[in-house]
């Protein structure tokens, strides 16, 4: 049987820049174990599956693979896969209710001369929070993993601690961009550190970054197999979003973050988060950004 598909750069407005997706179109009569195949045949960082919605009033039933497993939710798929159901709607927006593992994910989407321009998407959960890992024998662990020294840890405004809005990261703070692009991974030590963060996802970002149209550079490094590095990934800036906002000494109020990640690997991407906290609590959070396609075709399975 026959399938089509699109691929899409995310989070960039140039093609061969951000983040590499694909999307499968229907894809309702496909298993589990033949999506899980055709992600790792793809072999991008991950693949969605496009179904009819269970409920009526939902856009889709949109199910995302990395080359190994399934996630409950994830960034740039959303935003790629809006990017595709998109294109060609009239108005100057559209709105789309995707059902997805970790619950009900909104995107809307606005259009320029009837093609998308940017996307953006609401995170299907506020965010949480893991505890801070203080000890200096977890910040010495830490800094081996990443190849880094000690003084490169920033712990002015937290320690390293886990964070989610659906799919959990461990965001660590580092003093400059310097630091930052020195990271690389001792897989011994990487392995022994996700271990004691019970986090296969470290996520790494700096507020030095000596520019003025960015808040935030970053990197994500993940074991999915092996460690792989994203050159754009929604999720661990939506957790970090919600957990700058949560720390802001501000009790109420919106907060924008323009965040930078991709550029050591060559994919440069960007990406803009919106974090809405009222009363002290976080009550809402959106990441949203441009994709470029770059590919169409059909797979047989």
């Amino acid at each position: 049987m026959q399938y089509t598909y699109q691929t899409l750069d995310v989070f960039t407005d140039k093609r061969f820049g951000g983040n590499p997706l694909a999307v499968v179109l229907g894809a309702e009569t496909l298993s589990t174990e033949q999506m899980q195949k055709i992600a790792r045949e793809f072999n991008y960082s991950e693949t969605t599956f496009v179904q009819a919605p269970d409920e009526k009033e939902n856009s889709a039933n949109v199910r995302i693979f990395t080359p190994d497993q399934e996630l409950g939710f994830a960034g740039h798929p959303n935003i790629g896969t809006a990017w595709v159901l998109a294109a060609g709607a009239t108005g100057q927006q559209t709105s789309l209710i995707f059902e997805e593992l970790a619950g009900l994910v909104r995107v809307n989407v606005d259009h320029s001369n009837g093609e998308p321009s940017y996307a953006e998407l609401t995170t299907p959960q506020t965010v949480m929070y893991g505890s801070e890992l203080t000890a200096m024998e977890h910040r010495k662990l830490l800094c081996e993993s990443l190849s880094l020294e000690l003084d490169d840890l920033c712990v002015d405004n937290h320690f390293p601690r886990n964070a989610s809005t659906g799919l959990e990261f461990h965001c660590v703070e580092l003093n400059s961009l310097n630091a930052l692009s020195r990271v690389s991974i001792n897989t011994e030590k990487w392995q022994q550190y996700t271990e004691l963060s019970k986090c296969f996802a470290i996520h790494i970002y700096t507020r030095a970054t000596e520019h003025r149209d960015i808040d935030i550079c970053c990197r994500m490094f993940a074991t999915l197999g092996d460690i792989r590095e994203d050159p754009a990934t929604g999720s661990a800036n939506c957790a970090l979003a919600g957990l700058l906002a949560h720390l802001d000494a501000s009790h109420t109020g919106q907060f924008t973050y323009r965040i930078a990640q991709g550029v050591e690997m060559g994919r440069p991407s960007k990406l803009l988060a919106r974090v809405d906290k009222t009363a002290g609590a976080i009550t809402q959070i959106r990441i949203g950004g441009t994709a470029v396609h770059v590919m169409q075709g059909t797979l047989t399975v």
